[in-house]
């Protein structure tokens, strides 16, 4: 497993071989198996990828907690009447970000990438981009191996775990990866490909993780956006010459650092942050419990931050009380 971005860049550059397939040759040899079985399952999270999206952007069904539901399927919409400012690679990926994190929201079929919560942001950054720049499959498979190999790098050196580093641990690493799968798809240097990852990472320190009622919906969802949105923008940012004097092993460096530091309710907990909020309680408290779904930790904790399901009084200057 890789770890450090400096050793896949010189692995490229030594050696002439595209970094998609550095990524590649690695796993061969690590998992001892062979070139096509890594190009099949690659193949297969793709299309589990792609359906979740096309079921999210068709649904208004609501989540099985009943927080969330539609809101990707509106915002396509919207979209599509050509009233929105972000243009149509970025305004694909706001809606696709929102629709596989609101088909995981409804127990639907995602792929971790690197994780449930962060599901989001490499399919939507994939997705548009094949469809802005005409890509094939099979370089959507190769970008798929260049973000895995920033996720071992992350792995190694800090986490992608809410629990462990907050959230720009979850949505932060989704986010370094889906930038260098659009830069190195895009036709970006190793070097690039490295720049993308610390342009992102650096705007992302320090995210917490607040989950409101426990759940990967509220504030994820829209994390999910805005770290999609993050990655183009750092991808942009390398392809255009750009230079962040960090490397990006000292920024995953400080990410894993700022983890390790940062107060317990701000890691998954749901006891900070949003979560604490009086609005965050009362969401916490109007949750549809009921069903095997929600035989979990996260369950227990937000019942908890419910106080046994009794909403808590308005507090002074809360325009809902």
């Amino acid at each position: 497993m890789f770890s450090s971005m400096r050793e896949i860049i010189e692995r490229v550059e030594s050696t002439g071989v595209p970094l998609w397939q550095v990524v590649l040759e690695e796993e061969i040899e690590e998992a001892e198996t062979t070139a096509e079985r890594v190009l099949e399952r690659m193949a297969e999270r793709l299309a589990t990828m792609r359906e979740a999206v096309d079921r999210g952007l068709a649904s208004d069904a609501p989540s099985v907690s009943g927080l969330l539901g539609g809101g990707a399927r509106r915002f396509e919409e919207w979209r599509r009447g050509d009233r929105s400012l972000l243009g149509s690679f970025v305004g694909k990926v706001v809606s696709r970000a929102q629709a596989t994190m609101e088909v995981n929201a409804r127990m639907g079929t995602i792929v971790a990438t690197p994780t449930a919560g962060s599901s989001g942001i490499l399919p939507a950054i994939l997705f548009s981009a094949e469809e802005e720049l005409g890509l094939t499959e099979e370089e959507l498979v190769r970008g798929l191996l260049v973000a895995a190999g920033v996720g071992q790098v992350i792995v190694s050196r800090a986490s992608v775990s809410g629990a462990a580093g907050g959230c720009q641990a979850e949505t932060g690493s989704a986010a370094a990866m889906a930038a260098a799968a659009l830069t190195a798809m895009r036709g970006g240097t190793p070097r690039e490909v490295g720049e993308s990852v610390a342009f992102t990472l650096q705007g992302m320190l320090g995210l917490i993780c607040d989950p409101v009622a426990g759940l990967v919906e509220v504030p994820c969802l829209t994390r999910n956006v805005s770290a999609a949105v993050q990655a183009a923008a750092a991808s942009e940012l390398a392809l255009a010459g750009l230079h962040f004097p960090i490397p990006a092993d000292e920024v995953i460096d400080v990410m894993g650092q700022i983890g390790a530091e940062m107060d317990e309710k701000y890691r998954e907990t749901a006891k900070g942050g949003l979560a604490a909020t009086a609005s965050g309680r009362r969401l916490a408290a109007s949750v549809r419990w009921e069903g095997p779904e929600f035989e979990n930790t996260n369950a227990a904790r937000a019942r908890d931050l419910a106080d046994g399901g009794q909403a808590p009084a308005p507090e002074r200057g809360d325009p809902d009380g």
